[in-house]
């Protein structure tokens, strides 16, 4: 099974554009996505220019489970570089994880909040609570939050955390299409959905990406191969898509009409 993708945390992580009390609550395992972010996030909070950052980080990877290390890094689609990193620390793979094991889920979860990630019965008070949220809290609700909220936050307006919605473990694949239909959603967001190949599988986030004019041009193009003449057809004739898509479905058409012949 290769290893969840996207990751839109951890790509910031390493790009340096994350402020300290976000890195802080990452390393204190707060900020806690899917196991194999985790580990690559708090392994490379080591390296941190802050030392307080450095120390918590290395505590919290002291406090997993060398059990629990051990099954992880047994996959095979575990990172080489966590394995050897772990290597150097003693800790080796076992000779086959356990099947049981969610990795869709942190390693370690240091959250005492005591909030519940889906309570479904109380939407209306959760999402009006994002308005009073720091920074850091909207950033957590992005990963851990509901559905509603993630409908609300793949739209904010820092990059961070909205495609941080995306790294989240319990984006569904119609939520996904919902946001490639987004046309206030941030070209970033799209790019990420279109350069996940399991996303696009779907026909239905295919179409949508294709058909929204904030989708990267270079990209549309791409998919607009895998459309059926009927769509292609539509996408001729959008005027709510750049010029050169049209102009591009229409030589489609024509050399479909030809191919015909």
């Amino acid at each position: 099974m290769a290893p969840p993708i996207p990751t839109p945390l951890l790509d910031f992580f390493k790009q340096g554009e994350v402020d300290r009390d976000v890195r802080m609550q990452a390393a204190q395992g707060v900020l806690a996505p899917r196991a194999h972010e985790q580990l690559a996030i708090l392994v490379l909070l080591l390296d941190d220019k802050d030392r307080e950052v450095r120390e918590t980080a290395d505590e919290t990877l002291n406090k997993i489970p060398e059990a629990v290390l051990k099954a992880f890094l047994a996959r095979s689609d575990a990172p080489i570089d966590l394995r050897e990193f772990f290597g150097d620390r003693g800790i080796f793979p076992d000779e086959m994880p356990p099947l049981e094991v969610d990795y869709d889920e942190p390693l370690i979860d240091t959250d005492s909040s005591g909030e519940s990630d889906e309570q479904e019965d109380d939407r209306e008070s959760g999402i009006t609570a994002l308005a009073a949220m720091t920074f850091p809290q909207r950033l957590k609700a992005a990963m851990k939050g509901t559905r509603e909220q993630r409908a609300i936050l793949v739209r904010d307006a820092n990059k961070l955390i909205s495609t941080s919605v995306l790294s989240s473990p319990k984006v569904s694949g119609a939520e996904v299409e919902s946001f490639a239909r987004m046309q206030n959603v941030s070209e970033d967001v799209l790019r990420i959905i279109g350069s996940n190949r399991a996303w696009l599988k779907s026909y239905g986030v295919v179409l949508a990406l294709a058909k929204n004019p904030k989708t990267p041009l270079g990209m549309s193009l791409n998919f607009m191969g895998r459309l059926t003449a009927k769509d292609v057809a539509k996408l001729a004739v959008d005027r709510n898509v750049p010029e050169a898509l049209r102009i591009a479905a229409r030589k489609k058409m024509v050399a479909n009409s030809s191919g015909k012949e």
